[in-house]
C-alpha cells in the first residue's frame, strides 16, 4: 500500500465505495462501488482510506470484473493477510471531482441532512442515509425526537413525482406525499 507523506486529505470528502472481502491469496479485494455505474468509481482518483486511525492515499495496481463483482489490486498489498487488513475500509475522494450537474439535478450527498416534510406540513425528520434497492432508491429518515407517532426511523421510497413532490437542496427540504404514521 502506498503511504506517501506528501498527500493532502480532501476537505470535501465523499464516500464512493468500500473494500470488501479478500479474493484469492495474492492481495486482491472485492470492491463495492457507490457510483451509478459501478466501474465509474475508477474515474475518481486519488482514493483515500482511513486505516488504523490515519488517512492514507492508496494507489491501484489493477482492477477487473469477476462474475458480477469488481475486484481490485492495491499497490504493495501482495498477500491475503495484508489485504484482509483493508476489508470494510471506505473509499473516499474529494467531492469537487464529481461532475457538475444541471440545475434540477443533485447527488445523494446533497439530500443527506435535508428535512423531510409531508405535503400537509408534518415534519417527518431528516435524511440520514440513502439506500439503493432493486426496485427503487430509499430515503432513511431519522424522525424528530418528539414524533407524534413514536417512530424513530422511516424508510421512504424515493419515487420522483409519486412520493417525492419537491426537492430544494438549497433550503435543505424535501416535500413528500407520505403518511406520517407509516
Amino acid at each position: 500500500m502506498k503511504r506517501t507523506p506528501d498527500f493532502v486529505v480532501p476537505t470535501q470528502k465523499i464516500v464512493v465505495g468500500k473494500m470488501g472481502s479478500t479474493y484469492g491469496v495474492r492481495g486482491w479485494l472485492r470492491l463495492f462501488s457507490s457510483t451509478e455505474i459501478a466501474s465509474n468509481i475508477f474515474d475518481y482518483q486519488p482514493w483515500f482510506i482511513q486505516h488504523a486511525g490515519r488517512w492514507q492515499s492508496i494507489e491501484l495496481e489493477g482492477w477487473k470484473h469477476h462474475n458480477h463483482d469488481l475486484i481490485i489490486k492495491i499497490k504493495s498489498v501482495d498477500d491475503q493477510g495484508a489485504a484482509s487488513q483493508l476489508t470494510n475500509c471506505e473509499i473516499v475522494v474529494d467531492s469537487t471531482q464529481l461532475p457538475v450537474l444541471s440545475t434540477n439535478d443533485y447527488y445523494w450527498k446533497d439530500l443527506i441532512g435535508c428535512q423531510v416534510i409531508t405535503t400537509s406540513g408534518y415534519q417527518l425528520g431528516k435524511i440520514i442515509d440513502m439506500m439503493e434497492t432493486g426496485s427503487n432508491n430509499v430515503m432513511v429518515v431519522k424522525a424528530d425526537l418528539k414524533d407524534a407517532f413514536g417512530i424513530k426511523e422511516r424508510l421512504i421510497p424515493y419515487l420522483d413525482k409519486q412520493v417525492v413532490k419537491r426537492v430544494n437542496v438549497d433550503d435543505k427540504r424535501v416535500e413528500v406525499d407520505w403518511e406520517p404514521n407509516f
